[in-house]
């Protein structure tokens, strides 16, 4: 019995260590905070989009242009994660309701001076 275990150990023991050779290494890395929240974030960015979408002027001027809200809808679920993001960030810039922006307001007020000098 002895005789016969240490023919096989060497065999054995090789099996073994060449087995270790096919195991892949493992890596850890540091996960940022971006790449966590950012597939949390693109769901709410879609909802905002679907949402814009929705509102009775955007599908007045959609149909006026010859798109259904059918289509604009499913265009909208094709879009990448960096897409609507993109569009949903647009949207955070967009003036509501006939407001001024601040470069605007700043343009008015420089053409009325300049108006009032000229004018006196």
């Amino acid at each position: 019995m002895n005789n016969r275990l240490l023919r096989y150990l060497p065999l054995i023991l090789g099996a073994c260590l060449s087995s270790f050779t096919l195991c892949g290494t493992a890596n850890a890395e540091l996960v940022g905070t971006d790449e966590v929240v950012a597939p949390a974030q693109a769901g709410g960015d879609r909802e905002r989009v679907r949402a814009f979408m929705t509102r009775p002027e955007v599908v007045k001027q959609l149909q006026a242009a010859g798109v259904s809200r059918e289509e604009a809808e499913a265009r909208v679920r094709a879009m990448s994660d960096e897409e609507v993001r993109t569009i949903a960030g647009k949207l955070d810039a967009l003036p509501s309701g006939g407001r001024l922006t601040d470069f605007q307001f700043v343009v008015v007020v420089l053409l009325f001076v300049i108006l009032l000098v000229v004018l006196l």
